[in-house]
């Protein structure tokens, strides 16, 4: 048997490879505030939509995200420290105006922040403060 026969059927005895499928980058690679404008703000008024709550308002200045509901009556923020998804996040509460009295750690102990844990947790948050309806 020549070489170049050999090496024929070598390859020809392998499998061969597929091309592995890139992934599309995820959404939270986007920058911070493409990302919170274009993907987080819209989900997380879904949510409150959901909640059947219609007169919820969010705006984004800097690194806060701010909301607010029944007529100015409920509010939060949500602090990104680092201004990255990744980093340090904290979060306060209030009602009526009345600066709020504690800073809590926000999402601390994920390895890993993608949107729909970003909008569980702001959700997660007001309803057990019981702001969100019959619970």
């Amino acid at each position: 048997m020549s070489q170049e026969t050999e090496t024929t059927t070598t390859e020809a005895a392998q499998p061969k490879k597929t091309a592995k499928k890139e992934k599309p980058p995820a959404l939270e690679d986007k920058p911070f505030g493409e990302f919170m404008n274009q993907d987080y703000l819209p989900a997380l008024k879904a949510a409150f939509t959901a909640a059947k709550i219609d007169d919820f308002q969010a705006t984004l200045e800097g690194n806060i995200l701010s909301g607010e509901w029944g007529e100015g009556q409920r509010q939060f923020k949500l602090y990104f420290l680092d201004g990255t998804l990744q980093g340090r996040k904290a979060f306060v509460e209030t009602t009526n105006g009345i600066p709020p009295s504690t800073i809590e750690p926000f999402l601390c102990d994920e390895r890993k922040i993608t949107l729909p844990l970003l909008v569980f947790g702001v959700m997660q948050r007001l309803n057990a403060q019981k702001w969100l309806g019959g619970n």
